[in-house]
């Protein structure tokens, strides 16, 4: 939850904490701050009380307390410790192929957010959440991230309603995972980018050659789940990209 909060408000500190933490610290939180929430939850033991049957038994009791806390970048005054220390940012190196890039993007209608450190779909709020293009190596390495998640963001149930729980179950995130990845070289291949290798194909790997001996038609399925995504996200930029194109290779 945390994680999702410092995401959606570009948080940059790791650091959480109540007013009064803040104030032991000699910070204030500012007037304006969001607050967030923290559980905790844990149990204590309740000892037995005698009755006319004799001892009770003691009981272990569960709890649940709740707390308001604020990111330590909404408070001010705090040791130099709780916030980041400011990192100039990388020059963005600009792609041979910006104007196609620039064209495809802009006429998808997703909502798109900068900040953070992490890359991702939130299908709840229907928005893709992007670290900041500087934080990227290359313009084309920010393109082929968001191409990905732009293709998770086409399987939003108001777009083309994509789920696989039925068929495949628990192993239904990595047939998601695939399509976005299948779709994210069509994008790619489109635009004439070369397709990045990101450090989550890893982790993924066992996952879909898990999948793909279960099922040997899972890769045909996820080919065309990944199609349609790319055609759905083609078709807002037809005309924008092609005239780019052309004036490309004027």
């Amino acid at each position: 939850w945390l994680w999702a909060s410092a995401d959606t408000y570009g948080y940059q500190s790791r650091y959480w904490m109540t007013t009064r933490q803040a104030r032991e610290l000699g910070g204030e939180v500012r007037r304006d701050a969001r607050p967030s929430f923290s559980v905790y939850a844990s149990t204590f033991r309740k000892a037995g009380v005698p009755s006319l049957l004799g001892m009770s038994a003691d009981r272990m009791i569960r709890f649940l307390r709740s707390y308001v806390i604020y990111n330590a970048d909404e408070i001010t005054g705090l040791p130099d410790y709780y916030y980041p220390v400011p990192v100039p940012p990388t020059p963005r190196l600009l792609s041979d192929r910006q104007d196609r890039i620039d064209a495809f993007f802009a006429a998808v209608p997703s909502k798109v957010r900068n900040g953070g450190d992490r890359a991702f779909f939130d299908p709840t709020f229907d928005y893709i959440q992007m670290p900041r293009p500087g934080s990227f190596r290359s313009a084309d390495a920010y393109a082929s991230t968001l191409a990905h998640e732009s293709c998770h963001w086409t399987g939003h149930h108001s777009r083309l309603d994509r789920t696989f729980g039925k068929r495949f179950g628990d192993k239904a995130y990595g047939v998601e995972e695939l399509v976005a990845e299948l779709g994210s070289a069509m994008v790619c291949g489109d635009l004439g980018l070369a397709t990045e290798i990101h450090d989550s194909h890893a982790s993924y790997l066992a996952s879909w050659l898990g999948l793909l001996r279960a099922d040997k038609t899972a890769i045909f399925l996820a080919a065309t789940k990944a199609e349609q995504a790319f055609s759905y996200l083609r078709a807002f930029s037809t005309e924008a990209i092609d005239t780019a194109a052309t004036r490309l290779a004027a």
